[in-house]
């Protein structure tokens, strides 16, 4: 029988990998820090491990790790998280004796966790972005960083938007967004309307972020998309998938709370290009969203991991943890670039509900908040055939707001 081992059960990704391989009878066993957690209340998890925090105790975590890939066999690892992704791929070599793990080299993951160094990236090859400022005006370019990576990802930085002298706060455009440079979902994120209120909001961010973006803030109205992909180990496509976001939460940007499967020939296009120049392998998704001003996507960011809505990928066609373990067992595959379109999931708990109440249109939604009854939307976490994982996100719930580490993660981020 393949087995497989899965990090992070708290999470809504991870329980979509935990049903997407469990039903097609593979061996999963799930791994978090603690047993409230969504995934373990699956019928689909087959083995529940509690092991040391890989944020609080690291090294505990890996000698644990390595223990249970050693003592049984695994197909596969699926890192879910940030955290243990960074981990696993700084023991690549370890772990990769004893079970398959398809993730990008830990250099280049730490070069695209840093958002100064991906738009630099992206803008020396020909992907637009937001007008970017990596250092406050008034204190110089010694502020900004310079990508230490190998020379293939070094890019050109001086005269960069931002960066030496002739930059003054006249020129950065307003409204603004004041952008942690590592961060996920929208912490640390401010968004700067005024122009007075530049400096201070800068500083604010800079005292928990050091050194945080500036950039234009792009306006509403030509949507928000995430392009993802699965390459092989030669850097090849193995599978690709477009998403819009629908409703968010906070509503002006962060995590997908409602999103609909879409053909988006340009975005594919770009997030193709961006991948391929990085020459990179395993899964990431790049985030754009549309200047409605030009009609042209701009690069928000890439995640170098297993994202928040994977379940819609899954039900649209494209399934990228079996697929990764496809790869994994060596199997050849055509690639799957085509997948049923207009699909919608849901994160109702607690995603979609905190849109709403913070949504002041939120009796004007388009489609509404109240429409639980469409055929072609499913819920990421709510499901007839696997109902307990319900009860398991309520656990998740409470350990967020009541457990002290997870408290102090939230506040550093």
């Amino acid at each position: 029988m393949t087995n497989v081992l899965v990090t992070d059960g708290h999470f809504r990704k991870t329980l979509a990998v935990v049903r997407s391989l469990g039903r097609k009878g593979v061996r999963v066993t799930v791994g978090e820090r603690t047993f409230l957690n969504t995934s373990f209340f699956s019928k689909y998890c087959a083995k529940r491990l509690v092991y040391p925090s890989p944020r609080q105790f690291p090294d505990q975590f890996i000698e644990f790790l390595l223990k249970e890939i050693k003592r049984n066999h695994y197909d596969c690892l699926f890192p879910m998280e940030e955290e243990t992704l960074l981990l696993l791929a700084r023991h690549r070599t370890e772990i990769s004796g004893y079970a398959r793990l398809l993730i990008p080299d830990l250099e280049k993951i730490d070069f695209v966790r840093d958002k100064g160094n991906l738009i630099r990236f992206a803008e020396a090859h020909g992907i637009p972005t937001p007008k970017t400022f990596y250092s406050f005006p008034s204190q110089g370019e010694g502020i900004s960083r310079t990508p230490t990576l190998s020379p293939r990802f070094r890019v050109a930085t001086a005269g960069g938007r931002g960066e030496g002298e002739g930059v003054s706060l006249s020129s950065i455009p307003i409204p603004a967004v004041i952008k942690p440079r590592i961060s996920s979902g929208s912490f640390g994120i401010v968004y700067v309307k005024k122009r007075e209120d530049l400096r201070s909001s800068y500083q604010s961010v800079h005292e928990r972020y050091p050194f945080p973006l500036i950039q234009e803030w792009i306006p509403d109205g030509g949507g928000t998309f995430g392009m993802a992909a699965l390459f092989d180990e030669a850097s090849k496509i193995k599978a690709a998938f477009v998403h819009e976001k629908l409703r968010m939460y906070p509503v002006q940007g962060g995590p997908s709370t409602l999103r609909e499967g879409v053909e988006h020939p340009q975005i594919m296009k770009l997030g193709f290009s961006l991948f391929e120049s990085l020459n990179w392998a395993g899964v990431g998704m790049a985030e754009f969203k549309v200047d409605p001003r030009d009609e042209v996507p701009k690069l928000m960011e890439l995640n170098p991991r297993f994202w928040g809505s994977l379940q819609l990928a899954i039900v649209s066609g494209v399934d990228f943890p079996y697929l990764m373990l496809r790869m994994a067992r060596e199997e050849s595959f055509e690639p799957v670039l085509h997948y049923t379109v207009g699909k919608r999931c849901r994160w109702l708990l607690l995603g979609d509900i905190l849109h709403f109440l913070g949504n002041p249109d939120r009796f004007h939604l388009r489609p509404s908040f109240f429409d639980f009854s469409d055929p072609n939307t499913s819920y990421d976490i709510f499901s007839r055939d696997d109902p307990l994982p319900l009860l398991g996100s309520v656990a998740t719930l409470f350990t967020f707001l009541y457990d002290s580490e997870m408290k102090r993660f939230l506040e550093r981020r």
